[in-house]
């Protein structure tokens, strides 16, 4: 007989915590038995350009330990590099300048901080470029970040994020071919996203992300609007999702990314892990 899956694993965001030092973040989640959190690197939680960020760096990895939360690192934060400019500047508009530098940094933080993964998106693609040249550019921006990414043992974990222009699994399958199949570059399937854009079932999306899948993010959504939901609060039939995942053997966080509860926060996390138990069992 064999074994039965390995549980699902999850964790939460913390950009769903934007009004909590870091170190209560991790209390409050370790003690609602999250197994581990996604740090999103921003001016709130942890600046990658501190000054002191080698210090940062120590403290956090000690309070990981302590708490005894798995880490994956975020670059998502929308505004971090463009105070006007959501999401920019991107790989497609400035392949060697701010975006290529944020994702090198956080592969050497995560490498610091035993993360197996950093997160990523596309952005919007640049008014007026064509389709082809857009990818281009994108593919050649990864490039040279995964070269970083091979020094430091650390996967890119690719979401597809709605209305950006890499925005289901199937353009990140096209991504993953112009880089040679490179055995770094992976998937983040959003849930939430998946739901809300890709013209396939969630199931669908899962099998189809399977072999690069590195890292699930999860809420609730409703069809055609990007609106992060309580889990249980939009359209989503969360058990046969959960129980896809498991059969896989999915062995990376599942994490909660509902941003707009960020002044409930603890009440949200608990609400959260409290339905995922649920629904997974």
């Amino acid at each position: 007989m064999e074994p039965p899956p390995t549980p699902l694993r999850f964790g939460y965001g913390t950009n769903g915590f934007t009004h909590h030092r870091l170190d209560a973040v991790l209390g409050i989640l370790a003690d609602l038995g999250y197994d581990g959190v996604a740090l999103t690197l921003d001016h709130i939680h942890l600046d990658p350009y501190a000054d002191d960020l080698s210090q940062r760096l120590t403290a956090l990895a000690r309070a990981l330990n302590r708490y005894g939360l798995d880490l994956t690192v975020e670059t998502g934060a929308p505004y971090l590099l463009d105070p006007r400019g959501k999401h920019l500047p991107t790989l497609m508009a400035d392949p060697d300048g701010w975006r290529t530098d944020l994702l090198q940094r956080a592969v050497r933080i995560a490498a610091d901080l035993g993360s197996p993964t950093v997160h990523l998106c596309s952005g919007p693609a640049p008014a007026g470029l064509a389709e082809a040249e857009a990818f281009k550019r994108l593919a050649a921006g990864l490039g040279t970040v995964l070269e970083t990414a091979e020094r430091y043992g650390v996967a890119l974990a690719f979401e597809p994020e709605p209305y950006m222009f890499v925005d289901t699994v199937e353009r990140c399958l096209v991504l993953a071919e112009l880089l040679g199949g490179h055995e770094l570059f992976g998937i983040t399937l959003d849930i939430g996203h998946a739901h809300c854009v890709e013209e396939r079932s969630l199931l669908e999306c899962v099998r189809l992300a399977a072999p690069r899948l590195l890292n699930v993010q999860i809420e609730d959504m409703r069809r055609g609007i990007h609106q992060h939901l309580e889990l249980g609060a939009g359209e989503i039939d969360f058990p046969p999702v959960l129980a896809a995942l498991r059969a896989l053997g999915h062995d990376g966080l599942v994490s909660v990314e509902i941003q707009g509860g960020a002044l409930d926060a603890p009440e949200v996390a608990r609400r959260s892990i409290e339905f995922l138990r649920a629904a997974a069992a």
